[in-house]
């Protein structure tokens, strides 16, 4: 596995390169077939809350598949340690979608029945759980007064509105190099 440690404003010292390379290289044990391991770490002075200023954001690749984790804290090594926890927890989860009832010889009716049985015994795969809702109204606007609208509400993420010159609902969204992506919607 070739182990690629990037950084951005920010300098890697030789105890955090050692630290990050040794933690990464342990990822091949959970996994087979890992080609390449690039880790990310950034410091990023423009954030809301001063707890999130460090960035890692670590990639696996593989034949077949691409895994991503990214975390932040106030503190790299806490930002490293949390991305890889959540990407140890994410090749769990892609290696239970890809290898249940493969080569075992149980057929899928098989392996249907013991899922059913397993939730009716009260052990329910856990399931993602909707946290907060907001409802907004729409305002019909071009996309140069979405980008000034985004601006002057101090949203640095995204924001979404009606496009009034595709008749769409679009999603505004600023890129890293501080650009500006927009996602314009349409039903399928």
């Amino acid at each position: 596995m070739e182990i690629e440690v990037k950084s951005r404003d920010m300098e890697v010292s030789d105890r955090l390169y050692e630290y990050v390379s040794d933690k990464t290289a342990k990822l091949d044990r959970y996994i087979n077939g890992i080609t390449d391991a690039r880790v990310d770490l950034a410091y990023v002075k423009s954030v809301r809350e001063a707890s999130d200023r460090h960035v890692a954001q670590i990639t696996l690749r593989g034949k077949g598949f691409t895994l991503r984790a990214e975390e932040r804290t106030d503190d790299i090594f806490s930002a490293f340690d949390a991305a890889l926890d959540k990407i140890q927890r994410r090749i769990e989860r892609f290696k239970g979608k890809y290898y249940r009832g493969r080569g075992d010889g149980t057929s899928v009716a098989e392996e249907a029945m013991e899922i059913l049985k397993r939730q009716s015994e009260g052990q329910e795969q856990e399931t993602p759980v909707i946290q907060r809702r907001k409802k907004f109204v729409l305002t019909p606007m071009d996309e140069l007064e979405a980008i000034e609208q985004m601006n002057l509400l101090g949203h640095e993420d995204f924001f979404v509105f009606f496009n009034v010159e595709t008749n769409s609902v679009n999603v505004l969204y600023k890129r890293r190099d501080g650009s500006y992506g927009l996602i314009d919607t349409e039903l399928g």
